[in-house]
């Protein structure tokens, strides 16, 4: 494989700090303009200024080997190198949108012209950009040490015909070893995934496994009648329930769109885990606050006031869930938060944290970066379960998709993982109104 040449774009260092670390033995130009644009953020107590603190850390590392005006060799066999461009020097020279990008795109140009026997890239994950990079003759790419094949991400079940005997046999010994003869089909699954069966001489004959990898079998489906007041409305709910009950299942994800019950579920089965089993001693549930792109530091009152925006969908939730089971209804649900037992948060005040024996619910998790989900979920402690939930169509975040937000990213890195297990819910229940309004708009 010929050796490249990548500029990177500052989007790409803000959600990876350790993206420079992972273009191999390809070189890596890094014009000024970007290191400028992370300065800006250095300050910032949030994510982004973690990853422009964490970048500029590495980057002085390096800077000790030798000159970045010069290049310095990389361990990972290439080398890295800043870029001076200061002005706009393209051949479009009316070019709208932020100066700095086209400062970026400046740069990039250049060393394309520079090195007409060397392949350069422009890495950015902004669309716009690498359009206006196409436009220019620049090859450009998104991030994607970052990026999963979307459409072939796992579901969490798939549906499978077999002989009527096998579902029988499952069923009679409440499990099936998975080095049994019988059990080849399953082999092929995933921990934690589950199989819809079918019987291929009789389709009314059917049932629901899940491959448990702590039992190394297929096990029938573990169904609830009711859970904290609420009961599943569909196969998608009863097999998400079947995850967020089991204790030794320490990380869950639930994708679907609006409607289809992710968070809801999640919040009773903390409840039921926290407050009836005691198993955990806290309940945290928590959201990024991307949808207006600005901390919650912007508004006006105390931190409680200033999350209630953000945290109206957890609170409405919660109150649903409290006034089915106890007549108490909001006073109980302000005891409860008064107490601690549950705690609302904004993600950013979780982050650093080490939290063992709780159970946390992250929201919205679709508009979280790879790197920000790695954060989270390195931050969980002894005894802790965590939930991811979130809609990949419905994403806040300018820079990214379906198939590089950190939702998606953790569900293809963790599908093979015993203590992990993921449901994609695709059936909406809040209303037909709303169900129709997902599909048609």
């Amino acid at each position: 494989m010929s050796k490249k040449i990548f500029v990177v774009d500052t989007n790409v260092i803000l959600s990876d700090p350790k993206a420079i670390f992972n273009f191999e033995e390809n070189d890596i130009v890094i014009p000024l303009v970007v290191v400028e644009e992370l300065d800006k953020f250095k300050k910032d107590m949030n994510q982004i200024g973690l990853a422009a603190r964490a970048f500029a850390r590495y980057i002085d590392s390096i800077r000790k080997r030798g000159s970045l005006l010069k290049g310095v060799q990389l361990k990972e066999g290439g080398s890295i190198r800043i870029d001076l461009a200061s002005k706009v020097d393209l051949p479009a020279l009316d070019l709208g949108g932020s100066h700095a990008d086209n400062i970026i795109l400046s740069s990039a140009y250049r060393v394309t012209k520079e090195n007409p026997n060397v392949p350069v890239v422009l890495v950015s994950k902004d669309i716009n950009m690498r359009i206006k990079a196409d436009a220019l003759g620049i090859q450009a790419e998104t991030y994607k040490n970052e990026t999963i094949n979307f459409t072939s991400l796992h579901k969490g079940f798939e549906p499978l015909e077999i002989a009527g005997e096998v579902i029988d046999r499952i069923h009679q010994m409440k499990k099936l070893p998975l080095d049994d003869a019988l059990a080849a089909p399953f082999q092929k699954g995933f921990a934690n995934q589950f199989f819809l069966l079918k019987d291929a001489a009789n389709e009314q004959h059917q049932s629901i496994v899940r491959i448990d990898p702590f039992d190394k079998a297929a096990v029938p489906l573990k169904q609830y009648k009711s859970v904290w007041g609420i009961s599943a409305r569909n196969v998608g709910q009863k097999m998400a329930l079947d995850l967020l009950l089991d204790d030794r299942v320490k990380l869950v994800s639930l994708m679907g769109m609006a409607g289809t019950g992710k968070t809801l579920l999640a919040i009773a089965a903390g409840l039921v885990k926290c407050l009836e089993e005691g198993v955990y001693t806290r309940m945290l549930v928590a959201r990024p606050i991307y949808p207006m792109g600005r901390d919650i530091g912007y508004l006006p009152g105390t931190v409680n006031e200033k999350l209630k925006p953000w945290m109206q969908p957890v609170f409405d939730n919660l109150e649903y869930l409290l006034a089915g089971y106890d007549s108490t209804n909001f006073g109980k649900m302000n005891d409860l938060l008064n107490s601690g037992i549950i705690e609302v948060e904004a993600l950013t005040y979780i982050r650093g944290r080490s939290i063992p024996e709780q159970f946390i619910i992250v929201d919205e998790a679709q508009n979280l970066t790879p790197h920000e989900v790695k954060t989270i979920v390195s931050r969980v402690g002894e005894n802790t379960k965590i939930v991811l939930t979130g809609d990949p169509f419905q994403i806040d975040n300018p820079y990214m998709n379906e198939s590089n937000n950190g939702l998606s990213y953790i569900v293809d890195k963790f599908k093979e993982f015993d203590l992990a297990g993921h449901i994609i819910l695709e059936k909406g229940e809040r209303s037909a109104l709303a169900n129709a309004a997902a599909e048609l708009l």
